[in-house]
């Protein structure tokens, strides 16, 4: 019984390890964020505006985004934060999303724009073929784990 209990206390700790290195090795790795003024200069440029909020739907704890975005043709930026996550994914929606579900639905009529490397702050280049006009909603969402991070209506 003894082995037992140690055997799970041990396996136990094995997995919260590995759980806040799944957590802490986005924020170690992450590149410096876009300052303010970097951020306000790209801000300059933008077409559109939207928010990202904390309460949609699909939203929690774990994942969520908080601030002003700005749409331009060459560039989508961010001042706020995300939270800290692996492989943030910016894309572009046609309709509104807030749920994991209504993702999956609307990803073939998307268009992928880039990576989110920052948490606070960001600035993604918008390629040259993704017209921002044609599209209502930035999305963030997180490719490994297939998560809803956040999301922002600007048309």
């Amino acid at each position: 019984m003894k082995k037992l209990l140690l055997l799970a206390t041990h396996l136990a700790a094995l997995a919260l390890g590995f759980a806040l290195g799944i957590y802490a090795l986005p924020i170690l790795i992450a590149p410096a964020p876009p300052s303010a003024a970097e951020v306000k200069s790209q801000a300059a440029l933008a077409r559109y505006t939207g928010t990202f909020r904390k309460d949609l739907k699909d939203s929690d704890a774990l994942h969520w985004g908080e601030g002003k975005v700005f749409i331009s043709p060459g560039s989508i930026s961010l001042e706020g934060e995300l939270a800290p996550g692996p492989d943030y994914k910016l894309y572009l929606s046609p309709e509104f999303v807030e749920t994991e579900a209504d993702f999956n639905r609307l990803k073939p009529r998307m268009a992928r724009v880039g990576e989110v490397k920052t948490f606070k702050n960001f600035v993604v280049p918008v390629p040259a073929d993704i017209d921002t006009a044609r599209y209502n909603t930035v999305v963030v969402w997180c490719e490994t784990f297939s998560q809803f991070i956040s999301a922002a209506q600007y048309r």
